[in-house]
């Protein structure tokens, strides 16, 4: 008996303390190093969605893990997965959400239906593969889409790169396989303005920086610029009839939400991507009007002349890197039932109290109460604190506050702390 325990307490020590190290894949039998991206188009209404195959790209940089291939976290609205035709063996996943999932719960999207452009990078494989797109249901339960087969000897697969530009180092620790890359694009920046925009780069990483966890760990990421000009300064801002040509093509009131500032050209976004290898996507706004947004692997935005740039910045890579909910729930908001109060938000730091116990429950105190008064008794306690994505009923979030919550700086709550960190040693490992 104590042989069995012993074997089962080493499996469970090697399981709890690795990266799936069982089911991780081994790159260089599947894969080449660039990037293979599918162009599709994602559309629909509130209740239904298509993809509809668009093209197919090789690009000439993988910025992502070589070791953990298969995704863990099981966050987002979405999953690409990679299958080796010959075997059916999954060899590569990720999940991410897209600006489209977040349209679909609006008000508009109950009127009409709409499409977006969307797109996937995976490593570029040797063999022909299988790709399987997922998309969860209200239940979060994931649902087969549509699927490609890929030949990587197709010779329609492109390689014309229609936003050609030079990229720049910002900071650089070493190879892109073990270093979470942010490659960060100038939007309303003209060819007059590019020294500023390398300037802002190096202000803007500093920034970063500044937060915990990342500075903590701030020798696991690689951030790169690309130079390329907009042929006007700014941004569109449509409710005051400004609009202005730019590369990337951001506005202001995306889904008619003022601070909203998103763009719907995400094709132009990974033209403009592939000229640097890269994990995260940050667009960097030319304006001084407070705004900005992110979605879980797509891109996060930013604007650059503004008193809170450095809390926009780093909330929304909350966002976009590591999947956290806003905690907020008084600011206007394009959604509506964006969390079914019956299971558990996808979300690390949010909560609806129905499994507690997979979200934060073994870092509150025995002696704090759940649901946790919002009073001064428990101003520095991990709790669960009802008011949270965009709702003041029935969601929780873990601490009173948090730069997930308020207009703060380095104020990330313990449980928003060790979800990034979880996900820097994912791609720095």
């Amino acid at each position: 008996m104590k042989k069995y325990f012993f074997l089962f307490s080493i499996i469970f020590f090697l399981s709890g303390n690795s990266f799936n190290l069982f089911s991780q894949i081994k790159f260089e039998d599947y894969f080449e190093s660039r990037t293979l991206r599918i162009d599709y188009i994602h559309a629909g209404n509130a209740t239904e969605n298509s993809y509809y195959l668009h093209e197919l790209k090789e690009e000439p940089y993988w910025g992502g893990s070589k070791t953990n291939l298969l995704d863990i976290f099981n966050y987002g609205k979405y999953k690409i997965e990679i299958r080796d035709s010959a075997t059916n063996k999954e060899i590569y996943s990720r999940f991410y959400s897209t600006l489209f999932s977040e349209w679909q719960t609006t008000a508009e999207a109950k009127e009409i239906s709409k499409s977006f452009h969307e797109s996937v990078v995976v490593p570029f494989p040797k063999k022909t593969v299988k790709a399987i797109f997922y998309t969860r249901d209200k239940k979060h339960n994931l649902h087969n889409k549509f699927e490609l087969y890929v030949n990587p000897n197709n010779y329609f697969i492109s390689t014309e790169r229609r936003l050609e530009f030079p990229k720049f180092e910002i900071i650089n620790n070493g190879d892109p396989a073990n270093k979470v890359d942010i490659v960060i694009l100038p939007e309303g920046y003209t060819a007059d303005e590019m020294n500023l925009f390398r300037e802002d780069c190096k202000k803007f990483s500093q920034y970063l920086f500044n937060s915990s966890p990342f500075k903590e760990n701030k020798n696991k990421f690689n951030i790169w610029g690309v130079a390329a000009p907009s042929p006007e300064s700014g941004t569109d801002i449509p409710a005051e009839n400004i609009w202005k040509k730019t590369l990337l093509n951001t506005s202001f009131y995306t889904f008619d939400i003022e601070r909203y500032l998103m763009t719907e050209d995400y094709k132009s976004v990974r033209d403009l991507a592939a000229n640097a290898p890269y994990d995260q996507i940050y667009i960097l706004v030319n304006s001084e009007k407070y705004g900005g947004g992110a979605i879980y692997n797509f891109y996060n935005v930013c604007i650059n002349r503004h008193r809170a740039e450095e809390y926009v910045f780093v909330h929304e890579l909350g966002h976009g890197f590591a999947f956290l909910a806003d905690e907020y729930y008084t600011s206007d908001v394009a959604y509506e039932n964006f969390y079914s109060l019956d299971i558990e938000p996808l979300e690390a730091n949010l909560t609806t109290l129905v499994d507690f116990n997979s979200k934060w429950k073994h870092l509150v105190d025995k002696e704090t109460p759940i649901p946790t008064p919002n009073i001064e008794k428990y101003k520095d306690k991990v709790g669960a604190f009802e008011g949270g994505g965009y709702v003041a009923k029935g969601i929780f979030r873990p601490e009173q506050d948090c730069s997930m919550k308020s207009i703060s700086i380095d104020n990330f709550c313990v449980v928003c702390k060790n979800a990034i960190e979880k996900m820097i040693n994912f791609y720095a490992e």
